[in-house]
């Protein structure tokens, strides 16, 4: 219960809540735990989705598929992260994207629109976390913008290096990991494996970056 109640006080719905007004949280607006394997899909494109999930152990790709099977992913959810704020509040709107854990995954589900009411007994936290709730909007609305960014770079070595310059940047780091492996780093980019890695491959010989596996070090700027 400690690990939990530590990963719930790092997630942005529950700040400035204290243990006590935490539990009283979970007491009052209805949730669910659930547990995945890794590879597992949490909802499909065309799901109904009416509870925002925060995820307590493991993570997820947020990812979109064509008709032919490509995958572009959007997102990846950390411990402590929220997801399917989006949909939970569009009751009448089914999911445009598919979820996948990346890892063995607990979720806590909460019921968004119990959440969004305050509720009889007048919880005195209950504005709080309204008002942590559209912050947690506020931030997915800045990464979504972040990734456009990146996609509408005109060259492959311009996705890289935005992505990658933007990760140094939010972790403080020049030595960093990030949470995707090679394919998974085009699909997020939108890029053909081979020649995303042709041109890893050209940046290392250039001394932009050195790279082992998802951990990156930026040498110089371009």
């Amino acid at each position: 219960m400690e690990e939990t109640t530590a990963i719930l006080r790092s997630c942005w719905l529950f700040q400035g809540l204290t243990d006590t007004e935490l539990q009283q949280v979970l007491d009052c607006i209805p949730s669910r735990r659930q547990s995945y394997d890794k590879g597992e899909i949490l909802f499909h494109t065309g799901d109904a989705f009416p509870q925002a999930g925060i995820v307590l152990r493991g993570g997820l790709h947020i990812f979109r598929e064509d008709f032919w099977g490509n995958q572009m992913i959007l997102s990846d959810c950390c411990p402590g992260d929220v997801f399917g704020e989006v949909f939970a509040c569009l009751p009448d709107c089914t999911a445009d994207v598919s979820a996948r854990a990346v890892a063995a995954s607990e979720i806590l589900y909460l019921d968004v629109p119990h959440l969004l009411t305050v509720c009889p007994n007048a919880c005195p936290f209950h504005s709080r976390l309204i008002r942590n709730f559209i912050t947690v909007l506020a931030q997915k609305n800045r990464t979504l913008n972040r990734k456009i960014h990146h996609l509408t770079q005109r060259s492959i070595r311009s996705k890289l290096l935005s992505y990658l310059s933007e990760q140094s940047a939010l972790l403080g780091k020049t030595t960093f990991s990030i949470p995707y492996n090679r394919q998974q780093l085009a699909d997020y980019l939108s890029v053909d494996r081979s020649a995303l890695s042709t041109e890893l491959g050209r940046l290392q010989k250039e001394g932009i970056l050195s790279f082992h596996k998802n951990v990156f070090t930026l040498t110089q700027g371009e």
